[in-house]
């Protein structure tokens, strides 16, 4: 059996931890440095990572290759399964006709993109995120952000920056529920701790989010929604995450936002709205230039799809036009909180040992490894209940079978490059796992002692900057958080939730996370040119982090439970 040596190099923590970071540092020079495309990035991160894995940490070259063949299939499913159906749902809009009515049913809300942003991208993004997880709220706000005007950058860098402060309890609480099952502490604990770190996150994204869309003077005009969007989702996720449910928080969360931002409207409006929308259009019509005049999915009507005339605007229609997304919500509410229906679906997942690789490796600490069990979830993963979704959608809005099989098939072509690139990314992920690359980093990082309070989210930055999944960030780091904590003195639920909460921000460099975002919104192959525009949030917001937790850990130990 194959067992991790964390000082393969030279018997050095230090130096073994610099080679276990190359495919990492390999991976984001060729995106932010060299500015080569994903697909490309990505295989060649994943070779780096292969040939550390087998000459700098012995690791047998099967065993490496197997892994990385479990990461890739965890990539395309139920990864790139639900991108896949997400986009799909959307799809089946556009080719019903009905896009042009969901736009103009968005605009009776608000005509101000810097507010469409808010109820878009922030507060029906969380709730998406609450409820499905991974890559859907960025695929499909993304996509609607588009159908209102945005330029394929502003829209995708708007959609990441958004989808930070709603991850920590997002796919109803799961990444703390496992960091609690790993390390034994309560994930209501752990929960309350963490709801004491992103809800100021979330007070300040929005005001992040209209500067996006319109630069400072878009925050001199607008700040008052911001703050009331922001203030709200904070105060509602401290509130469900202390006294109500981990599980419900983001939709608890989300739902107080929206309410609260549609009902401020009503006595308030920023002003030159008109001013920012034809700026956007001008954007957007630049970009659409640059990139060689080829129109992004879900930016126009097909050639023979259903028109709508334009007339008034009735109550039928606009729900028609939303219908795609409240059956969307109404289908995971059931599915996930609706515990007879969650059960089912559990239980038909289908658990596969990875041939020649379970049961082969072992972890760090000599225990047999859980990693090299493959889980094929056929029909609870989002992917699949978001395919009944479209189904549904597609029977109301009267779509012929041919016309929905069709758009299936396209929407496949279309993410060829992103199937690529998320697999090769999760294959780079598993083998630095198995290898023991990732807890080598993390156990350097650890031996800060007193320090590492500071230090201690950088290391959930990472997995999920890595992984793409703050889920996986905990399965691969809680564990060590505790003992580290432990060791040096300080609060084991403080650095647990510590790495839960700098998860967070790392969400929106994950070349994963990219790739979605890009092929969303029709930029393939750029997300070199994505990378660029938000690693500076996310170091800046993790640094945000760190400080909160170094202070949590001492002077203002009383903003603790």
């Amino acid at each position: 059996m194959y067992r991790p040596d964390l000082s393969p190099v030279a018997d050095s923590l230090a130096l073994s931890a610099l080679v276990g970071a190359l495919p990492l540092l390999i991976l984001f020079a060729l995106l932010g440095g060299l500015r080569l495309k994903a697909h490309w990035s990505g295989p060649a991160a994943l070779g780096v990572s292969l040939g550390v894995a087998v000459w700098a940490y012995g690791m047998p070259v099967q065993l490496a290759l197997l892994a990385g063949s479990q990461g890739a299939a965890f990539g395309l499913f139920p990864i790139m399964w639900i991108v896949l159906a997400a986009l799909w749902v959307h799809q089946l809009t556009v080719t019903s006709g009905r896009f042009t009515d969901l736009r103009r049913a968005f605009n009776l809300v608000s005509d101000d993109p810097r507010i469409q942003a808010l109820i878009i991208a922030f507060c029906f993004g969380a709730l998406l995120e609450a409820l499905a997880g991974f890559g859907a709220p960025v695929a499909i706000t993304g996509v609607m952000l588009m159908a209102l005007g945005f330029s394929p950058v502003r829209a995708a860098v708007t959609v990441l920056v958004a989808n930070t402060a709603p991850v920590a309890f997002g796919a109803i609480g799961t990444p703390i529920i496992t960091a609690g099952s790993l390390t034994g502490i309560d994930p209501a604990e752990i929960g309350a701790y963490v709801g004491r770190q992103t809800p100021l996150l979330a007070l300040f994204v929005p005001l992040l989010l209209v500067a996006l869309v319109d630069g400072v003077r878009g925050v001199r005009q607008t700040w008052p929604a911001a703050l009331v969007c922001g203030g709200a989702f904070a105060v509602a996720q401290f509130v469900s995450s202390n006294y109500l449910s981990v599980e419900l928080t983001d939709i608890v969360a989300a739902l107080v936002a929206l309410g609260a931002v549609v009902g401020f409207l009503r006595f308030w409006r920023p002003a030159e709205g008109a001013r920012v929308r034809e700026d956007l259009r001008s954007a957007a019509a630049r970009e659409h230039r640059e990139a060689g005049g080829e129109q992004p999915p879900g930016t126009a009507e097909r050639p023979g799809t259903a028109e709508r005339p334009d007339g008034e605007l009735s109550r039928a229609r606009i729900g028609l036009a939303f219908l795609p997304y409240l059956v969307v919500i109404a289908v995971f509410s059931v599915a996930k909180l609706w515990d007879p229906a969650e059960t089912f679906l559990a239980d038909s997942d289908v658990r596969v040992p990875w041939p020649g690789l379970d049961g082969e490796v072992l972890t760090a600490s000599g225990e047999q490894s859980s990693a090299t069990v493959y889980v094929l979830p056929w029909l609870s993963s989002p992917g699949s209940l978001l395919v009944l979704c479209g189904v549904l959608v597609a029977a109301v809005h009267r779509v012929p079978a041919r016309d929905a099989v069709r758009e299936f098939v396209r929407t496949v072509v279309t993410l060829r490059w992103a199937l690529l690139t998320v697999g090769s990314v999760l294959a780079l992920a598993y083998v630095m796992n198995l290898s023991g690359q990732t807890i080598t980093i993390g156990t350097w990082i650890a031996g800060a002692g007193a320090a590492f309070a500071f230090l201690s989210p950088l290391l959930g930055w990472l997995g999920t900057a890595v992984t793409g999944s703050d889920t996986s960030a905990n399965a691969l780091f809680a564990t060590l958080q505790q003992t580290a904590a432990d060791r040096a003195g300080l609060d084991p639920t403080l650095l647990v939730a510590a790495n839960t909460s700098g998860g967070v921000v790392g969400k929106m460099i994950s070349p994963q996370n990219l790739t979605i975002a890009a092929t969303a919104v029709g930029l393939f192959g750029k997300e070199a040119v994505l990378f660029r525009k938000v690693v500076a949030w996310s170091l800046l917001l993790l640094l945000a982090v760190c400080l909160l937790v170094l202070l949590q850990s001492g002077v203002a130990a009383w903003l603790l439970p």
